[in-house]
């Protein structure tokens, strides 16, 4: 770690703080976006903002390539209240950085700082700041939004902190390293009525119980057993009462997977035994199926050179480069489907200071990882942007 990032921690630090402090939601990142091009101007980059409705990218380049990479980092917090008492913890009810996008944004800025003083490279980064990831919008708008013809760079990287891991330890895979999210819902329509006389009603509650556990065959009898996937029912909900059968019952859920074509399947399956189900009792029915996040699939050479980078920086005691895939997701896939790069991740912690779950209304990003990361950002552009050999 260079002595510039040790004596940066403090900075870093307090940016770090003031962003948990003050968390936004979705696309309404307004004073985090304020904030962030504030600083990024005060190192001189070049800053484009409203990039997908208020996404920033900001330009450093450096000697004659053209070579070019980008770096992401999220900015968005998330609806839940905050439940710590440390003196950083949020100012704005029912939000709150529960995910560590204060330190992500924090880290790359931290990498700006250091690239636009110090670095020695010959190429363009692009520092990429995205609005709604929580809610898998962001990436896209910022892909619509001409991303990657406006920004022309060969591969993008990005970066997520994860509790349970040693704090500045990292982790990547190639190939599927996150699970793509699927959301469905079915609304069962029957007949409700006087619970004493069922036998006039077409109840609603025992189609869906029938429906329930009909969609736990979907994984273990149609899904292949090497592949994996989860079906997950989340919410029944009735319009009914103690002495009443309902009329309506609707389930929602998740799915979880890393293929298109188990997705396909999944999505095929679950309206069959929907719809069968629902003939077989004379009831009606609506069926959705969305999908959210796409599976995160990192590019085999990009995958090589982000654990080249982070073997340089930390050793090999302290990188895995060869993780289970995680049934998490992230909209940085959608990024992953048209340009080729690697996904990421850094230890939290397994203590008290790091190790409480993400979206856990106790959580907070450990501040002790805030060298690590910026350094890893750094120690990536300068290998992949190689000034002496003049490659990537």
């Amino acid at each position: 770690m260079t002595q510039l990032l040790q004596a940066s921690k403090e900075q870093m630090q307090t940016w770090r703080r003031h962003l948990h402090q003050h968390p936004e939601t979705e696309f309404s990142v307004f004073d985090t976006a304020a904030f962030v091009i504030q600083k990024l101007i005060e190192f001189g980059l070049v800053v484009h903002e409203g990039v997908g409705q208020i996404g920033i990218v900001a330009e450093l380049r450096k000697g004659t390539s053209s070579k070019a990479i980008g770096l992401r980092a999220d900015m968005d917090a998330l609806a839940i209240q905050e439940l710590n008492e440390f003196s950083h913890r949020s100012l704005n009810d029912g939000r709150m950085h529960a995910c560590g996008h204060d330190g992500h944004t924090t880290m790359l800025l931290g990498a700006a700082q250091e690239l636009a003083q110090h670095g020695t490279f010959d190429g363009t980064v692009y520092f990429i700041f995205q609005p709604d990831e929580e809610h898998g919008a962001g990436a896209q708008a910022m892909i619509d939004d001409g991303l990657f013809e406006r920004f022309p760079m060969q591969a993008i990287y990005g970066l997520h902190n994860m509790p349970g891991m040693a704090a500045g330890h990292m982790s990547m895979n190639s190939g599927g390293v996150m699970a793509s999210e699927d959301n469905f819902k079915i609304v069962i329509k029957g007949r409700g009525g006087h619970a004493s006389q069922p036998h006039h009603h077409i109840d609603p509650l025992v189609i869906g119980a029938e429906i329930l556990l009909g969609l736990q065959t979907i994984v273990s009898r149609s899904i292949n057993p090497e592949q994996q996937a989860v079906v997950s029912a989340t919410e029944f909900i009735t319009d009914g009462a103690v002495n009443v059968i309902p009329s309506t019952v609707t389930i929602t859920g998740d799915c979880r997977s890393f293929s298109e074509e188990v997705q396909d399947i999944i999505e095929a399956r679950m309206g069959q035994l929907v719809a069968g189900i629902c003939q077989a009792h004379g009831a009606e029915h609506e069926y959705t199926y969305e999908r959210v996040f796409w599976a995160t699939i990192n590019t085999a050479k990009e995958t090589q050179a982000a654990g080249k980078a982070a073997l340089s920086l930390l050793g090999e005691k302290s990188v895995d480069l060869a993780c289970r895939p995680k049934t998490i997701s992230e909209d940085f896939s959608s990024m992953l489907r048209v340009k080729d790069g690697c996904y990421a991740f850094i230890g939290n912690g397994i203590d008290s200071v790091g190790g409480c779950m993400l979206h856990n209304p106790h959580y907070d990003f450990n501040d002790d990882i805030l060298e690590t990361g910026t350094a890893y950002w750094v120690t990536l552009v300068q290998q992949e942007l190689n000034a002496e050999a003049g490659v990537v």
